[in-house]
């Protein structure tokens, strides 16, 4: 699959799984460097952010948003993913106040190649959100085709309310 950062064409490792398919098995860090695994997600719905790097503008407005919105849904399990180190998701966290949001560290690249997200050229993975069903499969998904822009935040939460 092909995405766009300032206009300029790159390519995934491949296609990312669509809604209806079973979302592949990964394992990203926790802020203590403790392994996460998609089986430890099952069972509830979940909400992944995925964002290329934590320390810029789109992406800190990205987890910010929905950050702010997770207190709605304490039945949700609520992930931000990113190839940043867990050092620096932590010191990212503590400057901008966010305490609820677990971000996680695909610094392993684990999860980007798993699911076709990862940008080899770049280290960094494609702006997306998912909503998964508590079974694993995609129920929601949205590639933002050009890394610089922000995804349809209102469109996911309003996919998320329709599960719950």
């Amino acid at each position: 699959m092909e995405i766009t950062i300032n206009g300029e064409k790159r390519q995934l490792v491949g296609n990312p799984p669509a809604v209806g398919d079973e979302f592949p098995h990964f394992k990203v860090f926790d802020k203590n460097g403790d392994k996460v695994k998609t089986r430890q997600l099952l069972g509830k719905i979940t909400l992944l952010s995925v964002v290329p790097d934590i320390n810029t503008p789109v992406c800190s407005i990205q987890t910010q948003r929905f950050n702010s919105t997770m207190d709605q849904f304490p039945e949700v399990n609520f992930l931000t993913i990113s190839t940043n180190t867990t050092e620096d998701q932590q010191k990212w966290c503590a400057a901008e106040g966010v305490k609820n949001m677990e971000l996680v560290s695909d610094k392993e690249e684990s999860f980007g190649y798993e699911s076709k997200l990862l940008i080899p050229d770049e280290g960094i993975l494609a702006r997306s959100v998912w909503i998964l069903d508590p079974d694993g499969k995609v129920v929601y998904r949205q590639i933002v085709t050009e890394l610089t822009d922000e995804p349809d935040y209102e469109k996911a939460i309003a996919e998320l309310k329709k599960l719950i």
